[in-house]
């Protein structure tokens, strides 16, 4: 059966639904239901909730010790079900503690910036730096347009460049099963496909109800494409390798989305660099992100040309053991450095 979640609710109003589906006795028989929520729109909506016999856990930061602490109270509290309501962070930290604690988890989105909504995976701060969880996927994802439009639109923006680095990712899957041997699934590869195609060439943008639609959708359809596979190799390979290299070596740079969305546009210039293949795609990303206002180059998301070639020779040990262009050219790093200058050179604005 397709580990699918039970639910999914995208448009405006959809929160007022959120009763109905924590309600759902195939979700909680007595009705006994936690309610994790973040800051800002998350605290909002919480205090707004007219749920009987429901607790409200207010969730600060994104580690693996917060995650862990809220595990600790949802199994105690013999509740049958939690809902996360925030952003990345408390999604994720809540999704650990249901997994944890062995109940369904609702996940109910107050922003589009990265496709760990519906993902089988959370990733946590810990004292070294931050880590990619498996924990069970939500049973149920619910997505109010009304709140996504209310916050900040570069985070909201960040959510295309995740979703678009699928291409990347599939790439690099499909490389390592040619190079490899590694078994690709092809129906992963399908919904990661979908869902960035669904997105790559629209016309309108985040200021328009049925883009945010398709983004919500795309985004969810990611994170099936990751339950489907067992892992995040459908939506994760150099792209996120040089993301998570960013993110390690200087932390608070730019955000996920718009790492991915760079990570996936200079793997793909290397592979068409090196390779001969994928100018097209490349050329369909780079319109995508510049429509979007994404950056496309190290100088747009805080770094120099030097950090950002420094991130690409440390991206492969952030995911020991997996193959993509990266691993597949060996490049050294003074090839690196040459080929960050030309990326910088061919596709900036």
């Amino acid at each position: 059966m397709l580990p699918s979640p039970l639910t999914i609710d995208v448009r405006r109003g959809a929160i007022s639904s959120l009763g109905s589906v924590l309600a759902d006795r195939r979700i909680a028989t007595e009705g006994r239901i936690a309610v994790a929520v973040g800051p800002g729109q998350g605290a909002q909506i919480g205090a707004d909730l007219d749920l009987p016999n429901c607790e409200v856990f207010r969730v600060e930061g994104g580690s693996v010790d917060v995650a862990t602490e809220l595990g600790k109270k949802l199994r105690s509290g013999a509740y049958e079900a939690v809902a996360g309501i925030g952003g990345g962070k408390t999604i994720d930290v809540t999704k650990f503690a249901a997994s944890m604690a062995g109940i369904p988890m609702v996940a109910v989105a107050t922003n589009l910036a990265h496709d760990g909504i519906a993902s089988p995976t959370a990733s946590l701060e810990h004292e070294s730096g931050k880590g990619s969880y498996g924990v069970s996927m939500p049973i149920a994802v619910v997505i109010d347009v009304d709140y996504v439009q209310a916050a900040p639109q570069r985070l909201v923006r960040s959510g295309i460049g995740d979703v678009v680095s699928n291409l990347s990712a599939i790439a690099d899957w499909e490389l390592a099963g040619r190079e490899q041997g590694e078994p690709v699934d092809g129906m992963a590869v399908t919904f990661a496909r979908v869902a960035a195609a669904a997105v790559l060439h629209r016309p309108d943008s985040i200021e328009s109800e049925e883009f945010l639609t398709v983004l919500a959708e795309a985004l969810v359809l990611s994170g099936m494409a990751m339950s489907v596979a067992g892992s995040s190799r459908p939506a994760s390979g150099a792209c996120h390798e040089i993301l998570h290299a960013i993110t390690h070596l200087y932390p608070g740079v730019s955000n996920h989305g718009e790492l991915a969305g760079v990570g996936a546009l200079f793997a793909f210039y290397l592979r068409n660099r090196y390779r001969g293949e994928g100018e097209a795609t490349m050329q369909d990303i780079r319109a995508c992100l510049l429509r979007h206002e994404l950056p496309v180059v190290p100088a747009e998301i805080g770094l120099d040309d030097d950090q950002f070639a420094r991130a690409v020779v440390y991206a492969p040990e952030t995911r020991p053991g997996r193959y993509t262009v990266l691993e597949h050219l060996a490049l050294s790093e003074d090839e690196i450095r040459r080929s960050v200058g030309e990326y910088v050179k061919t596709v900036g604005r």
